[in-house]
């Protein structure tokens, strides 16, 4: 192909949306008696798929677990999906796209999911700090190669 004919790179979203929602507070109400000492554990995974040429699903899946005086107090999972359009990148280019870059974009709508789901079960909003998905991209490349 000459210069002309090479596919310029293109990157847009196409849509943003919730795929899954869940909320649990298994001691409530008596968990609002308790001494409020919240300690919280966060589980992060991405996952991407295919959809069609050059469309891709990204999934950024949350999952919070806040206890207090050893009780789990709430537990929110999050499914933040996005439809991302992907063409003319090298394949590492477009591997870090979708394992950092698109996680990036669909991390401050969970979050805010996260915090409004918290806030309406009558808990502080957990107001997570932002995640490095470069790193955890990084861990898993290094991960594969060694395992």
């Amino acid at each position: 192909m000459s210069e002309e004919q090479t596919p310029q790179p293109n990157f847009s979203i196409a849509r943003i949306y919730t795929k899954d929602l869940s909320l649990e507070s298994p001691k409530s109400p008596k968990i609002f008696e308790s001494n409020w000492q919240p300690k919280l554990g966060l589980d992060v995974d991405v996952q991407h798929s295919v959809l069609n040429e050059g469309l891709f699903e990204v999934v950024l899946k949350l999952a919070v677990t806040v206890t207090t005086e050893d009780q789990t107090a709430f537990l929110i999972e999050v499914q933040q999906a996005g439809i991302f359009a992907i063409a003319g990148f090298d394949d590492a280019t477009r591997d870090q796209i979708l394992g950092a870059m698109c996680p990036n974009i669909l991390f401050p709508y969970a979050r805010e999911t996260i915090d409004m789901l918290a806030v309406k079960a009558s808990f502080p909003a957990p107001m997570l700090a932002p995640i490095n998905f470069d790193a955890m991209l990084e861990a898993r490349r290094q991960a594969t190669l060694n395992g």
